[in-house]
């Protein structure tokens, strides 16, 4: 398949090719996938919201002023696909106004993904409730501060911090488990 630039992508887009159309979907498709797998629940959530994400994408390629990469425009649309999913979801993120009790621990938290594989990780995040992964996401991955997190999902900055850390604690517990079966099975 023939790769076009990102201005030929644009203004082949524009004029109606398909060809262009389907040069972009192939040129951005699976970096765009493996960032919604993060938000999904599974393959089959982040292949819808992979869909709705290039609908968008083709809807609103006018709207690409060549400001920047137009993969990270067209990573901006990802994510706030992946967001309207999450949002129709019911109780996405439950609002905790206190966070006070949470707060001394996260200033000395080891960065617990770091040792991992990608794909190990990302099975660990799709096991996380909607709203923990988001936070985590935004967060962690991301580097979205907690004010930015509860500005993009309405939320409040406690709720944010909150999410978080409970996004950390249940993946702790997954890796605990996992450690302690990985360990068991190798002796």
């Amino acid at each position: 398949m023939h790769q076009f630039s990102d201005q030929e992508l644009v203004s082949g887009i524009l004029n109606g090719s398909s060809a262009h159309q389907s040069a972009l979907y192939h040129q951005y498709s699976v970096p765009m996938f493996r960032i919604l797998l993060r938000y999904a629940k599974d393959r089959a959530e982040a292949e819808d919201m992979l869909q709705d994400g290039f609908v968008r994408v083709f809807r609103d390629m006018a709207q690409f002023r060549g400001e920047g990469a137009l993969g990270g425009w067209i990573r901006r649309i990802m994510v706030n696909t992946a967001l309207s999913h999450l949002r129709k979801q019911r109780d996405f993120v439950k609002d905790v106004p206190d966070f006070n009790v949470f707060e001394s621990k996260f200033h000395t938290e080891e960065d617990f993904a770091s040792n991992l594989d990608a794909e190990t990780l990302m099975s660990y995040l799709q096991k996380l409730p909607p709203g923990y992964r988001t936070v985590f996401n935004f967060y962690a991955i991301e580097g979205f501060s907690h004010e930015e997190i509860a500005e993009q999902l309405g939320i409040s900055i406690g709720t944010s911090k909150s999410q978080l850390y409970k996004a950390r604690e249940f993946l702790k517990k997954i890796l605990d488990k996992s450690f302690k079966i990985n360990y068991t099975t190798h002796d």
